[in-house]
């Protein structure tokens, strides 16, 4: 198989995996390591790297998902609150082996839009999910509960200009693959040959 008909083959293989579906089977440190590096290598206009991420695995992944539901309850008005959102947000990393949450650190160019720097650090959270699937590995991009506002940057200390971008849960599962649906890219494309 050449080199194209591989990623070809991994980029339509990738599914997102849910947390409930993982089986507990921890990773080896060194393939999230592994996964880490190939983010590493995401285009960066500048080469400003934005791309953050701290790991969470064991015992710190339920912690920090307890921690979640906990701000969930504390910043959800009593009307919008559900007991299942919060349950469902403590118990997302039950049996999962590793938890990245992703985030872009604004870099101090002024000349480097914001935009650009939030595209490069997606590229690196997908460099992760393609990986992660090259490996046999789950995942799941996550934006559910409080990962998109204020309360999870001041939980984790960043500045009005950095963006949290999700939670990758990884770990393994039993589960037979879903296939893959998308609409034709035909309906989605234009192209143009003179102007």
């Amino acid at each position: 198989m050449n080199i194209f008909a591989t990623l070809q083959e991994i980029i339509i293989n990738r599914r997102s995996t849910k947390p409930t579906d993982l089986n507990g089977k921890p990773i080896d440190d060194q393939k999230i390591r592994e996964l880490l590096e190939l983010a590493n290598w995401a285009p960066s206009h500048g080469l400003t790297e934005p791309w953050r991420f701290v790991v969470y695995s064991g015992e710190a992944v339920r912690q920090f998902c307890l921690r979640h539901a906990e701000q969930y309850r504390l910043t959800t008005p009593p009307d919008k609150f559900t007991e299942a959102k919060y349950e469902k947000q403590a118990h997302n990393g039950d049996l999962a082996s590793h938890l990245i949450l992703v985030y872009m650190k604004r870099g101090s160019n002024p000349n480097i839009p914001a935009l650009e720097e939030l595209c490069a650090t997606a590229a690196a959270a997908n460099h992760i999910l393609l990986g992660a699937e090259a490996l046999g590995i789950a995942v799941l991009w996550s934006t559910g509960g409080t990962v998109l506002q204020p309360v999870m940057k001041d939980y984790l200390g960043l500045g009005p200009d950095d963006m949290v971008l999700g939670l990758l849960y990884l770990g393994y599962t039993d589960e037979p693959r879903r296939p893959g649906k998308r609409t034709p890219i035909g309906e989605k494309t234009t192209w143009v040959t003179a102007l």
